[in-house]
């Protein structure tokens, strides 16, 4: 009864907002229902405000009902149809991401951008945009503002890219296998992708859109990994304070575990074929609560005073990722 009276009024807030952020996206597709729904957040929060008893709710949405859309999206994936067009795009969907964390990490040095935030940009752009942002941000302990900016940036060079990306194909030659593959590993918001991927034909929309979610899977591999460093950073961190206040398990990304989990189950039948759009609905619009949840959390403020350079970062990513995609088809 505690937690309810205590956690009620706050998600019931997100939940009208991401209602509202899920209609939008669906009027404004290239922008899409969570960017709807970190702005919204972000204009009350920094306007009007939000109510002082939707605080612990707004919390909660933003940690675990963020982790639970991980889960529920798990099960809209199907293992099989992702490891056949995963052998295909492998080496490409490998090498993006390499270039992705490696030029995230140079530069973001190179920028004086802070470790979380560059991650989370460099994990973004690598992967699928907002949904390895929110997978990342619980493991490494990144706060509101690092969040919102880094799916910020994420968001405008997904807009650029759905503008430009089905031209520059044409005049570079691709055919729709190859426009497919490159706009699946060098876009990162799956309706980005699949916006992309249909202007320029059906059969690069339904190429784009597979390799885009053989490529989310990474989410996985890169979860255990962040898991690891950030568990080595407080085994450090401990140790310089002589405390024992560390532990894999507390930061072990066990959500991730039960994405995998429930695409497994989606694959070996358990979901009806008629429920698997409705289940990648309620996931999405479980990802749209938690990024309202994020951007009334959020200072506009302190994004202002972090200034251009993150956004620099993510152009120098991005363009990394679209040109190594190239080469590595063309090699």
């Amino acid at each position: 009864m505690k937690w309810i009276k205590e956690n009620l009024s706050g998600i019931t807030l997100c939940f009208i907002l991401a209602t509202i952020s899920y209609k939008l996206g669906k009027m404004f597709p290239i922008v899409g229902g969570p960017v709807f729904g970190i702005i919204l957040g972000i204009i009350i929060n920094n306007t009007i405000g939000k109510p002082k008893n939707t605080q612990e709710g707004i919390k909660f949405t933003s940690k675990k009902i963020l982790q639970w859309a991980i889960i529920v999206l798990g099960a809209g994936l199907n293992i099989k149809q992702i490891y056949q067009t995963g052998l295909e795009s492998l080496s490409v969907t490998i090498v993006t991401l390499i270039v992705a964390f490696a030029t995230a990490f140079i530069f973001g040095k190179l920028l004086n951008i802070p470790y979380k935030l560059k991650s989370l940009i460099g994990v973004g752009t690598a992967i699928c945009g907002g949904s390895a942002i929110a997978a990342i941000s619980p493991i490494i302990e990144a706060d509101e503002m690092e969040v919102a900016y880094s799916i910020s940036t994420i968001f405008l060079f997904n807009v650029i890219a759905v503008l430009i990306f089905p031209p520059l194909g044409h005049m570079l030659g691709f055919d729709d296998k190859a426009f497919g593959l490159w706009a699946g590993t060098a876009i990162n918001d799956t309706s980005s992708v699949v916006a992309a991927g249909y202007i320029y034909s059906n059969t690069a929309g339904a190429y784009a859109t597979i390799v885009k979610l053989t490529r989310t899977t990474m989410i996985i591999p890169i979860s255990l990994i962040f898991a690891i460093i950030t568990s080595l950073q407080k085994k450090k961190e401990s140790k310089q304070n002589n405390s024992v206040n560390y532990s894999l398990n507390k930061i072990f990304p066990w959500f991730i575990i039960w994405f995998l989990v429930a695409s497994i189950l989606n694959t070996i039948g358990l979901f009806p074929k008629e429920t698997i759009s409705y289940i990648n609905s309620v996931g999405k619009f479980m990802i749209i609560m938690a990024l309202s949840a994020v951007g009334l959390s959020t200072d506009f403020k302190k994004i202002l005073k972090t200034g251009i350079k993150p956004l620099l970062l993510g152009l120098i990513v991005w363009f990394a990722v679209a040109v190594s995609s190239i080469i590595v088809q063309a090699l």
